[in-house]
């Protein structure tokens, strides 16, 4: 365990070794320097793991998947991304596209609301088949992977708990065809803006994907699936009985 720097002098080379890495600085880097260097350094691992460096996701579509999170968010401060976007190959066409991606998730309840009161007075109307079908023109005007697309909407979903959608784009990336693994990168960089619970309960939406066959898992993810006892605290001591 690091100990707390008791100089000027400490706290600046700390930032200094921060802003040549990064290439910026923002105010809880400084804090964390001062107050809990160990817990600084722990949370640049995983900053690090999830950001600077190629992973499953590259860096140009792990960059994509971030604009429409952050877009979704209103992460004003996270311009880096932008830059990071360009250093990566891409665009402005990128930051378009992840700004209608992420609009366009903020209507589909609108969807269902049409459906649950209206339908009666439409034809066929259908609240999935709607969105879908604005969402299929929307993409054709945009340089961005369809599966790409799938898992930047599903992490922008889970960031405000819409749950229903979370799931839907996760049916749509596997039939995108992404990569398990890809799926899971993107979901974890919503960790960030929009809260580790609602990984959490994004997870869980998968997971059960995966046992009613919604999905055809691999056979490490089919197995985490039926892995009993995940059902948290509450579970464990008996207060409730967990997950089927």
């Amino acid at each position: 365990m690091q100990t707390a720097p008791t100089s000027v002098a400490e706290v600046e080379e700390k930032l200094t070794e921060i802003r040549a890495k990064r290439g910026y600085l923002l105010p809880h880097h400084g804090l964390l320097a001062v107050a809990t260097p160990s817990l600084l350094n722990a949370y640049d691992a995983m900053y690090s793991e999830l950001t600077l460096r190629d992973g499953v996701l590259t860096l140009h579509e792990k960059e994509v998947i971030w604009l429409i999170i952050l877009v979704a968010t209103g992460e004003a401060i996270a311009t880096h991304h932008i830059d990071r976007l360009r250093r990566a190959g891409g665009g402005e066409a990128e930051v378009e596209a992840a700004l209608a991606l992420a609009a366009w998730a903020d209507g589909a309840d609108r969807h269902r609301f049409v459906e649950a009161h209206w339908a009666a007075h439409l034809d066929g109307f259908e609240a999935v088949g709607s969105y879908r079908a604005g969402l299929a023109a929307l993409m054709e005007r945009y340089p961005v992977e369809p599966w790409v697309a799938e898992v930047g909407l599903a992490a922008a979903h889970q960031c405000h708990r819409r749950w229903a959608w979370v799931g839907e784009h996760l049916t749509g990336a596997y039939d995108a065809g992404a990569a398990e693994p890809a799926i899971a990168e993107g979901l974890a960089l919503a960790m960030f803006p929009g809260g580790v619970p609602n990984f959490v309960d994004a997870c869980e939406i998968w997971k059960d994907l995966i046992l009613a066959g919604t999905v055809a898992a691999s056979p490490p993810f089919a197995a985490w699936a039926r892995m009993t006892g995940q059902g948290g605290f509450d579970e464990a001591a008996g207060i409730t009985s967990g997950p089927a």
